[in-house]
């Protein structure tokens, strides 16, 4: 039971969080500007402004870098998942959402000759690197300020 514990108490985690949870909560206050409705499914969603998986790995990456030291393996390892995690995010996933656009054009041309898709396909699955760069931001700054002067 000690290890729950130790998990719930774990700062880098929950730094990691709260800058994940920042980020969705931005993409609903910006969908609540623009289409002047609250929609809380957003809170789970991937795509849009700012990336949350970028804040999410960034803000561990940058807590484990003042922690452990930028010099350390153990900082080593998270920067080189940030890299991928941001790399997929405005490369594989991105790419992903664009080819479910198309797929979904093509479905709707093909209703006209009886065929018809259950669903259509998920589109906004990737980002930007502006959403990513403006992720990886939110999760730098609120690590710093979060590990420099709240923690302190």
């Amino acid at each position: 039971m000690d290890y729950i514990h130790q998990f719930f108490s774990n700062r880098l985690i929950g730094v990691s969080v709260l800058a994940w949870f920042i980020a969705q909560l931005i993409k609903i206050i910006i969908d609540l500007v623009r289409s002047k409705t609250i929609d809380w499914r957003l809170i789970t969603s991937s795509g849009g402004m700012p990336s949350s998986h970028s804040s999410f790995v960034t803000s561990l990456a940058t807590s484990v870098g003042l922690a452990r030291g930028f010099d350390s393996a153990d900082f080593a390892i998270t920067f080189v998942l940030c890299m991928v995690v941001m790399y997929d995010a405005a490369g594989v996933r991105r790419a992903a959402g664009k080819q479910a656009a198309v797929i979904n054009d093509i479905a709707e041309i093909m209703e006209n000759y009886g065929f018809r898709m259950d669903e259509n396909l998920k589109e906004l699955l990737g980002h930007t690197p502006v959403e990513v760069t403006a992720g990886a931001v939110l999760g730098i700054g609120l690590s710093i300020i979060m590990n420099c002067c709240v923690f302190r």
